[in-house]
């Protein structure tokens, strides 16, 4: 397991993009998230992989995108530098599971398989800075439904949740950088 392999993850609308684009600013690895790449491609090529049309393929490219940008990072990226996933496995078997789709085999070897640190940063709903948008339709009772699922499976794969406090962007930033083996040193 990759222990400089970390997920940001959390509910729709919760800041998650913003506090990517510090980390990304601040000079640590980024990685994007599978699921908006996949909406966008399919609204522009007329697809029906969406969370709206067929779930079921959508689940099931989110999982395949998911382990290819694993193992794409892994090829690319020093091990001792961390990494900042924008979800992560686990989160494509959370979103089977909000949908009552079941958890299939090679979901449930994926998720042990392509392990990230322990630590997982998790962020709450904060309805505040909620909004929806051309790929993120999702109510807010969706959002806070969500956010408990992910808490579920991340804890279920045997993963620490560190909730990000709401707060700033530079003060969430500070947070997951004091909870990490993220230094100056090793970017």
């Amino acid at each position: 397991m990759p222990d400089n392999y970390y997920v940001l993850t959390g509910g729709p609308g919760s800041g998650k993009t913003t506090l990517l684009e510090a980390l990304a600013q601040s000079g640590y690895s980024c990685i994007p998230e599978v699921a908006r790449e996949i909406i966008s491609e399919q609204i522009r090529d007329n697809g029906t992989a969406l969370p709206w049309q067929d779930y079921v393929l959508y689940t099931q490219l989110m999982l395949e995108r998911s382990v290819l940008s694993y193992t794409e990072t892994a090829k690319k990226h020093i091990p001792n530098q961390p990494v900042f996933f924008d979800r992560g496995i686990p989160d494509t078997l959370c979103y089977a599971e909000l949908t009552k789709q079941p958890i299939t085999e090679i979901m449930t070897s994926y998720a042990r398989e392509y392990r990230y640190n322990r630590n997982v940063f998790i962020l709450p709903p904060w309805e505040a800075i909620y909004h929806t948008d051309a790929e993120r339709k999702q109510s807010w009772e969706e959002a806070v439904a969500t956010y408990e699922q992910m808490v579920k499976t991340y804890q279920q794969y045997g993963y620490t949740i560190i909730e990000v406090p709401k707060d700033t962007v530079e003060n969430r930033l500070a947070f997951m950088l004091r909870h990490t083996k993220a230094t100056p040193e090793n970017i």
